[in-house]
């Protein structure tokens, strides 16, 4: 209760703390719509909602061999007796029941326009009429039978059941979603076959695992089908812990179309996709170009699903179109999974694969346990009246006698033979004309079958070891009547639509690269870090402007599908994406904005990344190693640190390692050429020394092939080449000063004037 605080002097007020109130009521709030709205009960997988909507159908007598009757009929009811909510929120749960594309193991049998796939609104409750399918009718089995306790309405004036017997795995047949105040639940559909072989299982092996239960339940078995790619550890770990996801693809298959054409053909979308949103969003990519590889799309689809994919050209290799799609678009999902449910009708607790199914075990036999009970008693109380209806036969004279002579005919009786007050209303009950039916042999007949039966089910009720026993039987026959498939064929109900399989192993790179279109561009960064790219390859740069005091650092062609790597005076690489550079019109656009260079570091070089290639990697003092191009690329806007280097050091070139013999040159103008070899491999550190300095430091390093020679290009222009023989005064090893170069060397200290 809201704590009340003392009025003031003199005043009537109440005066209420507003806190204490506000946390009281949203924890009512909370509860109601936790227990009354968002979870499910584990026993029978369903929400208030739907059960007080299978009940009220029972009422109105839609049962599966019944005609229609009107939604709006059902709707009333539901509205009117059981739960006072809007009616198009109760219709809106009804219609949902009926849809063979959204619940597994469709509980109504809708009759008219229910909605479809592609995101359609069914027609008015109106113009609809609905009954109960067979799943239904399983649901509700000996609800007559005191199988479950009801409580009443909200009004007062009926009854509604606390839960259903369920006799069908509900929960986890259909499964289950709902958001509540601070907590979600949602439980994919599956196969009830396996549902069944994993409890029958469960029954002999109850401390059985998640991975035992996956010998029987795969995965999730979805209405639409599809293919779920996940891996089975994952899988055993979503259904050991109760939470986790699911990876569902379409299925596709390719089509031929002659001449060495194809298309790709759709025929199976992702659970709770609709198809009219996916196409169109497909198509809206198509136009924004974010979909290189495809040419078209077009929806076929009557009442099977058909979605062709056109490929840009007949040489594009459908598996890599397929997994481009699958990244960017909804051909593939993930359906999540977290089985939060009402333990018992009252306690919400995330609960494990085998959890659920024990839960609905447990619930099980707890309705066969009511259900005998309620037999015994009417198979007692018949007893009781048959005994009756025996002593009234073997003494018909004198009781017709009593019933016409004596003023209290009942106590008379009851006193004359010793009747109970049951045996005495059932004689006085009777009507005259089955008196002529009332013989010896019938009673005892019936009276005989009845003690046996009575017998069977006190020995039931007596042994918990044949109750569970009668629980597999029914579990039994449940596979019987949905089994997965029939003298070889798939059964339509019953069957598996979600296949297993695992995703094709296809390089992430060129996934990626495929989600880009290939065209060339020259890209030019500026002194002072712009960058920008334009359309084609061209050499001729000398009109490009810049903003003042800015000008030209370098310049190369490459295209949109490449990768560009970055070195900065920190010795850190960073990644720019070639087809994510600003555009030609104007200055570009700082590279700063696109990576996280450190404050005070520079640009140091701009250059295309290949796949296999390596990089002479050197620090301003002369410090140096050889590094692979592919463990440069860095991952995020950060960058990566490959080159170390400390106080007053700076990186100051990463060339290409094409070759067997490296030149270097230094600020003093001194010329080493040494192997390669004497070069460590690493993918990061300081490295070693390269070149020995007295003052100064590295100006520049080529690494060319011995069998070449070492070629120059001087300020004009002019090429100059010389061979091994020709260099051998120069030979030594690393960390040697070397001397000057050859006559025609660049006076900038440059191999690339």
């Amino acid at each position: 209760m809201a704590e009340v605080l003392d009025p003031p002097e003199g005043g009537h007020e109440r005066i209420v703390d507003l806190r204490h109130a506000l946390e009281e009521r949203y924890l009512s709030y909370a509860i109601s719509t936790i227990t009354q709205r968002a979870l499910p009960d584990a026993r029978d997988g369903l929400k208030p909602v739907h059960r007080r909507i299978l009940h009220a159908m029972r009422l109105l007598k839609l049962d599966p061999g019944q005609g229609y009757k009107k939604s709006a009929r059902v709707v009333g009811d539901v509205i009117g007796k059981f739960h006072p909510h809007g009616d198009q929120s109760v219709y809106d749960a009804l219609v949902r029941l009926a849809q063979d594309f959204a619940v597994r193991y469709p509980l109504v049998d809708g009759q008219g326009n229910f909605g479809s796939i592609d995101g359609d609104s069914p027609a008015a409750m109106r113009y609809t009429e609905s009954r109960m399918t067979d799943v239904a009718a399983r649901l509700l089995e000996g609800i007559t039978e005191n199988a479950v306790d009801f409580r009443q309405t909200y009004d007062g004036e009926d009854e509604e059941p606390v839960v259903l017997p369920s006799n069908f795995p509900n929960l986890l047949a259909n499964g289950a979603s709902g958001i509540a105040v601070g907590m979600a639940t949602s439980v994919p559909p599956h196969n009830v076959a396996e549902l069944c072989d994993a409890a029958l299982h469960l029954l002999e092996n109850p401390d059985a695992t998640a991975r035992d239960l996956m010998r029987f339940v795969p995965g999730p078995d979805f209405p639409t089908g599809g293919i779920l790619v996940d891996d089975p550890a994952g899988t055993e770990q979503a259904y050991a812990t109760g939470r986790g996801g699911f990876r569902v693809r379409a299925r596709w298959e390719v089509e031929e179309t002659g001449r060495g054409g194809y298309q790709i053909v759709i025929t199976e979308i992702p659970y709770a996709v609709q198809k009219s949103r996916l196409v169109e969003k497909i198509a809206e990519m198509l136009l924004a170009r974010k979909l290189p590889l495809l040419k078209d799309v077009r929806d076929e689809s009557a009442e099977d699903i058909r979605l062709v994919l056109e490929p840009r050209a007949r040489n594009v290799d459908p598996v890599l179109l397929m997994e481009s799609m699958f990244k960017l678009t909804e051909l593939e999902s993930r359906i999540p999974l977290n089985m939060n449910v009402l333990d018992g009708g009252l306690i919400p607790r995330v609960m494990s694969l085998a959890d659920a199914l024990k839960a609905w075990l447990n619930h099980r036999k707890e309705v066969l346990v009511r259900r005998s009970q309620y037999r015994l008693d009417q198979i007692e109380h018949r007893l009781e009246v048959l005994g009756g209806y025996l002593i009234a036969y073997l003494n018909l004279d004198e009781v017709i006698r009593i019933i016409r002579e004596e003023d209290e005919p009942k106590q008379e009786m009851m006193a004359r033979w010793d009747l109970t007050d049951v045996q005495a209303d059932a004689i006085l009950n009777m009507r005259l004309r089955s008196l002529a039916k009332l013989e010896e042999i019938e009673i005892r007949t019936e009276f005989d079958k009845l003690t046996e039966e009575k017998g069977h089910i006190e020995t039931l009720l007596g042994s918990e070891k044949r109750q569970w026993g009668e629980v597999r039987k029914q579990v039994e026959q449940l596979r019987k009547d949905f089994p997965k498939d029939r003298d070889g064929i798939p059964d339509p109900v019953g069957g598996r639509r979600t296949q297993l399989a695992e995703a094709p192993q296809t390089d992430l790179a060129d996934i990626e690269t495929a989600m880009i279109e290939r065209e060339p561009i020259t890209v030019i960064l500026s002194e002072k870090g712009w960058i920008r790219a334009l359309k084609g390859h061209t050499s001729d740069v000398a009109g490009v402007a810049f903003k003042a005091d800015d000008r030209m650092k370098l310049h190369f062609t490459c295209e949109t599908t490449d990768k560009l790597l970055l070195l900065s005076t920190g010795g850190k690489i960073y990644t720019l994406g070639a087809d994510k550079l600003p555009g030609g019109r104007g200055h570009g656009e700082p590279v700063r904005i696109m990576v996280d260079i450190d404050e005070g570091h520079d640009i140091v070089d701009l250059f295309v990344h290949k796949s296999g290639a390596k990089r002479l990697i050197a620090s301003d003092i002369g410090n140096g190693f050889v590094v692979a191009e592919d463990d440069l690329v860095a991952n995020t806007r950060k960058g990566k640190q490959v080159l170390n280097v400390s106080g007053t050091q700076e990186a100051k070139l990463c060339v290409p390692a094409e070759g067997d013999t490296v030149a270097i040159i230094g600020q003093n103008r001194k010329l080493l050429i040494f192997p390669l070899e004497q070069l460590p491999a690493m993918a990061r550190g300081k490295g070693v020394r390269l070149q020995k300095y007295k003052d100064g430091g590295i100006s520049d390093a080529k690494v060319f092939a011995a069998s070449e020679g070492l070629t120059w290009t001087d300020s004009s222009g002019r090429v100059f080449s010389k061979s091994m023989d020709d260099l051998r005064d120069w030979l030594g090893d690393r960390a040697q000063a070397g001397r000057q170069p050859p006559t025609g060397f660049p006076r900038n200290n440059r191999f690339t004037g």
